[in-house]
């Protein structure tokens, strides 16, 4: 715990700063992103599709509290928070009590929030952003852990995995594998073989998977996004679907190869463009996004032609080049020598060497 104090204090003092540079007198955090930022991974998700959760954190220049209500503060205090906060409960059914103390703790003045109430707060700014998307060593210990389980979780699914399998069967082992880790499955996309080349974004159905599948997790821990994809097939794959992976495999290593720091996310899209040119698909970059920037979100900002925010040491990301019937994707850091640490690729997983890095390829049963 000594760790995770240490950690938010100093988001605190980045937060503080961030007061001072924009003359306001406090901050409220109140989605399920940004709380896990500022408590160093406490979750104030109860519904897991809701974007701000039962607490929120509070910040003045003076003093640092989490608000909750009556429901939550002792599952809070016992198993979520960090010593650094003080606590504000308000009744569960006295929404504006909270509300007041906000106002009497700020005395009345200008509140910076992540999902500000309109015409009364202001967005964060920019230099905040920054610092959300860049990870700290210990942030950066927490998404290993949770990378490993992602994947070992994923290899372990299907390797028992059957073809007789309904994709609902698929998308709830996966979950189930997440869940037994202390993982949230806050995404399990399943395509089976008929699906397969038709969506590129297929969410589960009932129909039986067949010769082989496509898995998707985005897999939440410590308000960290783990998101990978894998194919099993039953028997060989077909030579013509060999090669699909074949290309998406090379057309991923130079989207990698271009990431460094300061590069902008539109010139790694229009790398994946060229590379898409060049392999004969000039219409797949517009026929799925691509990837971007991760962390605290499944995709913190998704890579289009216009977006020039730069990549920096740290910084997480996760790309997903596909043609029909075939992807890839891994979650990545962009470590301090410039080079790629891979996130979610299991040693027990099936892979094969492109550009000096091992990429995963689809697992062949039977």
């Amino acid at each position: 715990m000594n760790q995770l104090s240490e950690e938010v204090s100093s988001k605190i003092e980045l937060i503080r700063k961030a007061l001072s540079e924009n003359d306001a007198q406090g901050l409220r955090l109140r989605g399920t992103d940004w709380f896990a930022w500022a408590t160093a991974g406490g979750s104030n998700t109860v519904l897991l599709t809701a974007e701000t959760g039962v607490a929120e954190v509070l910040v003045t220049l003076e003093n640092a509290w989490i608000l909750t209500d009556e429901i939550e503060a002792q599952r809070f205090k016992d198993e979520e928070i960090p010593a650094n906060f003080q606590f504000y409960v308000n009744p569960w059914a006295d929404a504006e009590n909270r509300e007041s103390f906000v106002r009497e703790a700020t005395n009345g003045g200008k509140i910076l929030s992540d999902r500000p109430i309109p015409h009364v707060e202001k967005r964060l700014p920019a230099s905040l952003q920054q610092h959300k998307l860049t990870m700290t060593p210990s942030e950066l210990e927490r998404y290993r852990q949770l990378g490993r389980k992602a994947s070992e979780a994923m290899t372990e699914v299907l390797k028992a995995a059957k073809p007789d399998w309904t994709e609902y069967q698929l998308a709830g082992a996966g979950a189930e594998a997440l869940w037994a880790r202390g993982i949230h499955p806050a995404l399990t996309l399943v395509a089976g073989d008929r699906r397969l080349p038709l969506y590129r974004h297929a969410t589960a159905s009932g129909e039986k998977i067949g010769q082989q599948a496509m898995l998707v997790f985005c897999a939440r821990a410590h308000g960290l996004y783990a998101n990978l994809t894998r194919f099993v097939s039953f028997g060989s794959l077909s030579d013509e679907r060999a090669k699909l992976h074949h290309h998406v495999r090379e057309i991923e290593a130079e989207a990698l190869n271009s990431l460094k720091p300061g590069v902008a996310l539109n010139a790694v899209y229009d790398t994946l463009a060229n590379a898409y040119q060049k392999h004969g698909f000039p219409n797949a970059i517009r026929e799925h996004h691509q990837g971007g920037t991760t962390g605290y979100m499944a995709r913190e900002v998704v890579a289009n032609p216009t977006t020039n925010d730069t990549l920096a040491e740290n910084m997480a990301v996760a790309w997903n080049p596909s043609l029909p019937g075939a992807k890839i994707e891994d979650t990545f850091v962009l470590a301090n020598d410039g080079k790629l640490e891979n996130m979610t690729l299991d040693p027990n997983w099936p892979s094969v060497e492109v550009e000096g890095r091992l990429r995963p390829v689809p697992l062949e049963v039977g």
